[in-house]
């Protein structure tokens, strides 16, 4: 697989987290931390189930645990802030992306049987083949992030 764009779109994502004076979402959304330790959920999931597949096993994916603001919390609590939250998105991405960069056709082609929600939505419940699955990272889940990143940066006031 080719994992350019899912590194490009982790950059992206990185520097929005980077970014100072992070507020809270106006809509009761996500703070950054819960944003970065749902992607360092569903990376570690890809993760396994690529590796799974590699294996010779037959996993599924299932994007809830990620959404869960129990396990959110206990994954921001195992870290020391913000920067070691950043740190580990960082790690853990490359991991995820040197896995796929692995990946043979066959193994990519390997159908996944995926349950995704969304904000309480059922967005898919059906297999899809893997590269499918990491690809979807890049195209979709990781700029939707992204852009939640920047939508909490605090305005400054303009002096007058």
């Amino acid at each position: 697989m080719d994992t350019t764009a899912l590194r490009s779109a982790y950059e992206r994502l990185l520097d929005a987290a980077a970014v100072p004076d992070l507020g809270d979402a106006d809509d009761g959304g996500w703070n950054a931390d819960q944003i970065l330790a749902h992607l360092l959920s569903v990376d570690a999931s890809i993760a396994a189930v690529a590796l799974a597949v590699v294996a010779g096993s037959r996993p599924t994916f299932d994007n809830r645990i990620s959404l869960d603001t129990w396990n959110l919390d206990r994954i921001i609590t195992g870290h020391s802030g913000r920067a070691d939250l950043i740190d580990h998105v960082r790690s853990q991405a490359t991991v995820l992306c040197d896995i796929a960069d692995r990946l043979g056709e066959e193994a990519a082609a390997v159908p996944v049987p995926s349950l995704l929600l969304s904000n309480g939505a059922l967005i898919l419940d059906q297999p899809i083949p893997l590269a499918s699955l990491i690809d979807g990272l890049a195209e979709n889940h990781v700029p939707v992030h992204t852009q939640q990143l920047l939508d909490l940066r605090v305005a400054v006031p303009a002096h007058t």
